[in-house]
């Protein structure tokens, strides 16, 4: 669908006007844009003064978030590590007592090897985690980008159109 209107932009926003657009929508228009008469989304563009300043503050909300979101996973999976070694701490010294059977040191044996197993499964999960946690990340920068773009070329459309263009004067 291509937005040839202010309003069919505000409208798929869900805003009345453009000082309702928050930072979510501010990406959401970002994402939007391709889809916008070019003309359009320079118009929209040229009615925030403080444009960058807006783009960057969602830039830096991204960024606190996500450094927040690495600091607990890092948390997390220091537990889930420690935890795993407490487990074969535990089996370990049950595997010390002579009076086992084979079958029992067997299964002991079996149940070290399992926590090395689940723990690299459970790292296997953490790197999806992130990687999928950097895509968000690069998606989000890459909107606000395109915004910082279409803002300044905006400028400079305008500027340009302002400043007399190039008349031959012989």
């Amino acid at each position: 669908m291509a937005y040839k209107s202010e309003a069919e932009i505000k409208q798929a926003l869900g805003i009345e006007s453009w000082r309702h657009l928050s930072k979510d929508k501010m990406i959401r228009f970002a994402a939007m844009m391709p889809e916008m008469d070019t003309e359009v989304a320079l118009r929209i563009v040229e009615q925030f003064p403080v444009f960058k300043d807006f783009a960057k503050d969602a830039v830096d909300s991204m960024e606190t978030a996500h450094a927040s979101t690495l600091s607990a996973n890092k948390q997390s999976q220091e537990h889930v590590h420690q935890a795993f070694q407490e487990i074969r701490e535990i089996l370990k010294r049950e595997l010390d007592k002579d009076y086992l059977s084979w079958e029992s040191k067997k299964f002991i044996i079996e149940q070290i090897q399992e926590t090395g197993r689940l723990e690299f499964q459970k790292d296997s999960e953490n790197k999806q985690f992130l990687d999928g946690v950097l895509k968000k990340v690069v998606i989000g920068a890459g909107a606000a980008l395109a915004l910082g773009v279409a803002f300044v070329g905006g400028k400079i459309m305008a500027e340009s159109s302002e400043s007399p263009g190039d008349s031959p004067e012989a």
